[in-house]
């Protein structure tokens, strides 16, 4: 048996590694087990519980308002325990967070394989997503295995030198984890029915803009702006918003402070996956800084502006699904307005095909690593 760890600590690497993690636990020549750091505590165990994935470690490391170099210190030290405690053949992590960084450190020190989920994106910036770009840096040089989402990002990782006999291009596990929540969705209607009654303060008459915002690199004067745009683009146009607001005071201050007072404009806590995808099913178009919508969203024909200047996924600007908007206010009212006044310039994006995978990434991974890990 080969004894694998999967280590991952938020929302997104959750979503993104539960395939992973269900295939695994399918294998005949795999022993897995799971360690959540929880990075993100509440919404991490919304996915958690939806996809039935129960850990064998939970560092619980989530602190109110901790530093990064606080949180990184804390995670070396408490996923190298479980490393020390596991002495697995090969430790599996996803993406580019802190986790990601501090795991793939922890497994260096140790001689261990790593294989990284989503590896090889690359914005070119090391300041833009912040500290991301540099977490990803770091756990592709202590990478064995690289699980690649893309032609482009297998290019990136050639382009620095890694042996090409590493690199395993395999689609995004995200676009996995949105066919199966979608087909779950589509195949209950009493589900859709209870979203239905969640979500009945929405108006089946008007469009519906969904925003996610959340970035570091965002705090403070980017996150103002972004407000005084939502505000605007509601006020503008004959459109509702609904705006799940991250738990982070750096984000949650300004938003409600500038949006809280708008009939039209829905502040609401974090959401389960599921009644996620349903919004972005419901949806007209979404403005998000998310990595991962931008590749969620093109499979269920919805634009998607991103709110950031550099993304280290320019597949989907160029297949036409995203356009960076940045964060100056009136470029993202602009491009909204554009979207929701121009018919021909909506169905062209929303027409346009996903780059990100056909739903089959876990189960390349799971080859790999039962075949060479």
């Amino acid at each position: 048996m080969k004894n694998v760890i999967a280590i991952f600590g938020t929302r997104p690497e959750a979503i993104k590694m539960a395939p992973v993690v269900t295939e695994l636990r399918k294998s005949s020549v795999v022993n897995l087990r799971v360690c959540v750091t929880a990075q993100h505590r509440g919404i991490l165990d919304q996915v958690l519980a939806l996809f039935a994935i129960a850990p064998d470690h939970d560092l619980d490391l989530m602190l109110p308002n901790q530093t990064l170099d606080q949180l990184t210190a804390r995670l070396l030290t408490g996923v190298g325990e479980v490393l020390d405690q596991e002495r697995p053949d090969l430790v599996l992590v996803h993406g580019d967070t802190s986790t990601t960084l501090a795991s793939s450190l922890a497994a260096f020190y140790r001689k261990l394989p790593v294989g990284h989920v989503e590896a090889g994106l690359r914005s070119g910036s090391l300041l833009a997503p912040w500290p991301e770009e540099m977490n990803r840096r770091v756990a592709t040089l202590a990478t064995r295995f690289h699980f690649t989402p893309t032609e482009r990002s297998r290019q990136n990782l050639l382009a620095e030198g890694v042996d090409p006999s590493h690199i395993h291009l395999t689609g995004n596990t995200v676009i996995d984890a949105l066919i199966e929540t979608v087909a779950r969705l589509r195949a209950a209607p009493e589900r859709r029915a209870a979203f239905e009654r969640q979500f009945k303060y929405l108006d089946s008459r008007l469009p519906l803009v969904l925003v996610t915002a959340h970035r570091r690199e965002n705090f403070g004067a980017g996150f103002e702006s972004i407000c005084r745009a939502m505000l605007d683009i509601v006020t503008e146009n004959d459109v509702q918003l609904v705006y799940p607001v991250h738990p982070n005071p750096n984000v949650r201050g300004p938003v409600e402070r500038l949006l809280g007072s708008h009939p039209r404009i829905h502040l609401i806590d974090p959401l389960d996956y599921e009644p996620f995808v349903f919004l972005m099913e419901r949806s007209h178009i979404i403005i998000t800084d998310s990595g991962g919508v931008q590749e969620e969203a093109p499979s269920l024909g919805k634009p998607v502006l991103v709110m950031r200047d550099t993304t280290e996924r320019p597949e989907a600007v160029d297949a036409g699904t995203v356009i960076l908007v940045g964060t100056a206010q009136q470029r993202i009212v602009d491009e909204a307005n554009r979207l929701l006044r121009e018919p021909v310039h909506y169905a062209r994006m929303a027409q346009a095909m996903n780059p990100y995978g056909d739903g089959l990434a876990a189960k390349r991974i799971r080859a790999v690593i039962e075949e060479q890990a």
